[in-house]
């Protein structure tokens, strides 16, 4: 299988917004102009979650707050499309995917809770172009074993380490490598504080990173506290650019911009 030559940037928004669509394309319109070529958020519906210590912590009522509605969805993907960024969301319900599949095609995201729901990876199969996998929380057998459910010319394995935030011993990057030996495209999505781990990730030839966004970290909800500002994410926009310049093939001969300096400095020195 080939490898793609290109590196998208993920801007994970999520839930971020909490449910104000103001805010929702506020990060988008942050995300896109530093660069981000996906924004990402996350489909659910409440009345299917099922009983546990969310119930009594305060989680159901902060799914439901940000939970997207169908107008949402599709709101959302206008204004992706008029930015000239692609919408994608997560996926964790089989019931979600003809509203997913309805909004775009294009993309649509496995979260690393469902990576070995054989059930959810045999209902997107052959519904999107794309469809991004993280692998966090996840016994190796099982990510062996992904490819039995889904086409794999379709998937993305993304390297991830299920703790927010992440330390940077915990990351893990030696994974990225065996990821390799499943499928031809491999990206990362990164719980790191900060950008080093993204900046480490292309350098390992991954093809999608993907990392929380928020335009202020002030704001409710967990992950905004450990997302990128947009001067990050920007940096890490900026870094994929030069990385992708510095790998263009100019072949194993001196290049044209060195004829000068093999003229004028080569032999100046006797003895």
């Amino acid at each position: 299988m080939k490898r793609k030559q290109s590196i998208d940037i993920v801007a994970e928004i999520g839930w971020n917004h909490m449910g104000d669509m103001g805010l929702a394309k506020k990060m988008v319109e942050e995300a896109a102009a530093c660069g981000a070529d996906i924004v990402k958020f996350q489909t659910w519906s409440v009345n299917r979650l099922k009983p546990g210590p969310w119930d009594t912590d305060g989680r159901r009522e902060i799914y439901l707050k940000a939970q997207l509605s169908e107008k949402d969805h599709f709101e959302l993907f206008d204004y992706c499309e008029k930015l000239g960024v692609q919408f994608m969301t997560s996926v964790f319900d089989l019931n979600d995917i003809p509203l997913v599949k309805s909004v775009s095609q294009k993309y649509v995201k496995i979260p690393s809770t469902e990576c070995a729901n054989s059930e959810l990876l045999t209902a997107v199969n052959g519904n999107f172009d794309n469809v991004l996998i993280s692998t966090g929380a996840s016994k190796w057998q099982e990510i062996k074993e992904i490819d039995t459910h889904i086409n794999r010319s379709a998937i993305t394995l993304l390297h991830c380490v299920s703790s927010y935030p992440c330390l940077p011993e915990n990351i893990n990057l030696p994974r990225i490598k065996e990821l390799f030996s499943i499928t031809a495209n491999v990206g990362y999505s990164g719980h790191l504080q900060g950008i080093d781990d993204a900046i480490a990730a292309i350098a390992l030839g991954c093809t999608v990173i993907e990392k929380h966004f928020t335009v202020n970290k002030d704001l409710p909800g967990r992950d905004n506290k450990f997302a990128l500002l947009p001067e990050e994410l920007r940096k890490i926009c900026d870094f994929r650019d030069t990385f992708l310049l510095m790998n263009l093939d100019q072949g194993l001969e001196l290049q044209s911009i060195e004829a000068e300096a093999k003229e004028l400095y080569r032999g100046r020195w006797s003895g």
